[in-house]
């Protein structure tokens, strides 16, 4: 099994006082493309996994263009402050072989370090990192790869 963790790429400033309506920036936009490309040059997912938020779910929407096929949760419980331990569980309890989580800083580091049983690590905007595992469980995962996408300023 495969798990595809993506942080969300850049976001604007939160001026409405309501982090979840946040959008993505341009580069934000082409964060996710780059993204998008190298899990579509890469990979073949099975199932998205996003958060409910705007700024997870305009990531997704890029890697969503590479494959129009494959179904999309939207899952309530990985925003910014959700504890990582019951989205763990959640994510454990999918059968399919590929699947890709979009959501966010810190949640998305506090899952990779379950995986791995490692410390917390920061993501980089529109960062993929790839756990490969027998089932998705705490400690049993090896990550194999990562991406982080570079914009020219």
């Amino acid at each position: 099994m495969r798990l595809i963790l993506v942080r969300h790429g850049e976001a604007d400033p939160n001026r409405s006082g309501l982090d979840s309506a946040r959008q993505l920036t341009v580069k934000g936009h082409q964060q996710a493309e780059l993204t998008a490309q190298y899990i579509a040059e890469n990979f073949q997912p099975d199932l998205f996994v996003v958060s409910p938020y705007i700024r997870a779910q305009q990531t997704l929407s890029h890697i969503q263009q590479k494959f129009p096929n494959v179904p999309t949760q939207v899952y309530k419980d990985i925003t910014p402050d959700d504890p990582a331990a019951p989205a763990l569980q959640w994510l454990s309890n999918l059968t399919q072989e590929t699947v890709v989580v979009v959501c966010h800083m810190n949640i998305v580091a506090y899952i990779a370090a379950l995986l791995t049983e490692d410390a917390p690590e920061g993501f980089a905007l529109a960062e993929a990192r790839v756990f490969e595992h027998p089932v998705i469980m705490v400690g049993l995962s090896q990550e194999k790869a990562r991406f982080v996408p570079h914009i020219e300023n």
